[in-house]
């Protein structure tokens, strides 16, 4: 149950996000965020995002990975995705 209560003090901050749109309605959004907690710990991580338009205009996302912002890791999945 602690593990609860930690998930409840953390606080997401974007700072920086891009979108691009495809298909119909949908996007693939691509972000930097901060997550900090109550105790004063942060980390920053890269966001893979995809979502869609609501008929309204509002967004909406379905699914989401995040990549450590670490570059060998952000090599390793770009030099990837550019290869297939």
């Amino acid at each position: 149950m602690e593990d609860e209560n930690k998930d409840k003090n953390v606080t997401f901050i974007t700072i920086s996000a891009e979108k691009i749109p495809f298909g119909r309605n949908n996007f693939i959004e691509v972000a930097r965020k901060r997550a900090k907690t109550a105790d004063g710990g942060e980390n920053e991580f890269i966001s893979l995002s995809r979502g869609y338009y609501l008929p309204d205009g509002t967004e909406r996302f379905k699914k989401s990975v995040t990549i450590p912002d670490d570059p060998q890791i952000k090599n390793f999945v770009v030099d990837k995705i550019k290869s297939m």
